[in-house]
């Protein structure tokens, strides 16, 4: 004897992950901005029987019932900056600081006026009145 019947299947359907950069998060931190959830695709088919044993499977219909939800991960970008503690304001630690728009060469510069409150190593405080990068 000979028949047929139709069987429905649900297959999990893996979730993506989609990272963005996110300025205002310290470099190197990630955070999950939306959880991702699976989806599910219900599979269909048409099964043949003969004698009570299936020789046959055909899908005759495969549908997405749930789609899955992107996860999205917030990746920071933000460069946390070394202030060097012998100036007020933040003047970067760096092998050679210069005011900017001075003719100095770097590697690093400041936006002054910038008071010297302990040693000042960057010699930033060219006339000795305590503030450096005010001229």
């Amino acid at each position: 004897m000979v028949g047929t019947r139709t069987v429905a299947e649900r297959q999990r359907i893996n979730y993506t992950t989609r990272t963005v950069e996110d300025s205002s998060l310290p470099e190197g931190t990630r955070k999950v901005k939306t959880r991702g959830v699976p989806g599910v695709r219900t599979l269909t088919y048409e099964i043949t029987l003969t004698d009570g044993v299936q020789t046959a499977k055909k899908l005759i219909r495969s549908e997405i019932t749930k789609a899955p939800v992107t996860q999205v991960v917030r990746v920071g970008t933000k460069q946390e900056r070394e202030c060097d503690p012998n100036y007020s304001g933040c003047v970067p630690v760096a092998s050679d600081v210069d005011c900017a728009g001075g003719s100095g060469n770097g590697p690093a510069y400041v936006y002054g006026p910038v008071r010297v409150i302990g040693s000042d190593v960057y010699d930033l405080d060219r006339d000795g009145d305590g503030i450096g990068c005010d001229d």
